[in-house]
């Protein structure tokens, strides 16, 4: 990875020029991006047309261009809230989404699942319904391609349940999920269930069958029921090694049947907290940047100041770093968001900057089935970020989604 030298006036200068709007011969507008490319460290420069990438020019080494990165849009498919605004409110409103999504802009995220936990089923059909406007949305609609159910069909077991509250975790009903589906105007496009549970495999089956990608997650399956779950189309894990109760097997547990399965995409949380740098390491070595998709699992207590909140009938504490659950002393979720994410993993594995936006931006693109998304090729949509690396962490400079820039930082 190169040494990333900051010049503030020559980005400013730099940005202003980047996306300037241009007019060709059919008056069809067109933008033009200039930096270094994230997977060679060479310069380029893409031309945007009608929201697309139309061409990549490659310039020459010489060119006299500030040091800023070019890589396509971050994608978090795990974020339950950001800034203070919780997708599961149930006094949301459309405002609320947009506040949200603009505050993702400014960390470099073009797209993510608002992602909705365990709680009853009316709770659940009345948070999809008011999340289901935001996908029409001329504005932000383009940032969000489906939502993530995480819950209710998990384990009801502390510790593998984690901050879910049990007293609304239950077995799998397809007629129930159905319900939920047609309130999110079929924008569930994840699902994470536990395995174990009397009639996971049958369900996990019909999600599949259905386009919906399952994980596995918030369980305490063995190796034969992981595997059966697998056979049924699961194909992903559910931020691997949290979710997890604090005492487990050595040998028997949930962990080293997930790692074993080539079939299986890991999904992890690099804040430096929910994982320690070893646990990183090791499951980037199993899975390698093929198969390993960053998230955040952001709460909206992200970015809040420190201290005690209630949220979905829970006491929180917001420290500085991560947000517990002290009454069960587990982990809550995530105050940083997968922008951090992307600098950790450089640091505790040593991987490249490609590699860490592969996993970040190109590996969810691809579970998720959003085709046009995760790279940086003609024809694909023109979801970007401008950043630099400064003491180890993305810093966005400016971020481009269709072709309009949405963010620029002064």
């Amino acid at each position: 990875m190169k040494t990333i030298t900051f010049f503030p006036i020559l980005i400013i200068l730099f940005l202003a020029y980047a996306c300037t709007e241009k007019k060709d011969s059919d008056s069809t507008d067109t933008n033009a991006v200039e930096g270094v490319h994230y997977l060679d460290g060479e310069p380029v420069g893409i031309e945007i047309v009608d929201g697309k990438i139309a061409k990549i020019n490659h310039l020459s080494s010489e060119s006299d261009l500030p040091e800023i990165y070019v890589a396509p849009g971050l994608i978090d498919i795990q974020i339950n809230g950001y800034m203070g605004v919780d997708f599961a409110d149930q006094d949301l409103n459309i405002e609320g989404i947009r506040e949200a999504v603009k505050a993702l802009w400014k960390q470099g995220v073009t797209s993510f699942l608002p992602t909705l936990i365990t709680a009853d089923q009316e709770s659940l059909k009345n948070s999809f319904s008011i999340l289901s406007k935001a996908l029409d949305d001329e504005e932000i609609g383009m940032s969000i391609p489906g939502f993530h159910l995480e819950g209710p069909y998990i384990s009801p077991v502390q510790g593998f349940r984690g901050a879910h509250l049990e007293k609304y975790i239950r077995e799998p009903d397809w007629n129930e999920f159905v319900d939920l589906q047609n309130a999110a105007k079929n924008g569930i496009k994840l699902i994470t269930v536990a395995p174990e549970i009397e009639g996971a495999v049958s369900f996990i089956q019909k999600c599949s069958q259905d386009g919906i990608v399952v994980s596995l997650g918030h369980h305490n399956g063995n190796a034969k029921e992981i595997k059966e779950a697998t056979d049924a189309g699961a194909s992903m894990s559910t931020h691997l090694g949290n979710g997890c109760a604090n005492m487990i097997n050595r040998h028997n547990n949930p962990l080293w049947p997930q790692l074993a399965d080539d079939r299986i995409t890991a999904t992890i949380i690099v804040d430096g907290f929910h994982l320690n740098k070893e646990e990183v390491q090791c499951f980037y070595k199993i899975k390698g940047n093929n198969r390993t998709i960053l998230v955040s699992d952001a709460l909206d207590l992200a970015g809040l100041e420190p201290g005690e909140y209630v949220r979905s009938e829970r006491k929180l504490l917001l420290t500085p770093n991560v947000v517990k659950f002290p009454a069960e002393n587990q982990l809550a979720g995530a105050a940083q968001p997968i922008s951090k994410c992307v600098g950790n993993i450089m640091r505790f594995t040593q991987c490249s900057l490609s590699d860490a936006i592969q996993m970040a931006s190109t590996n969810p693109a691809r579970l998720m089935g959003l085709t046009d998304l995760g790279e940086i090729s003609e024809g694909k949509r023109a979801d970007l970020i401008l950043f630099t690396i400064e003491d180890g962490n993305m810093v966005i400079q400016q971020t481009i989604v269709a072709g309009k820039v949405v963010y620029s930082k002064e």
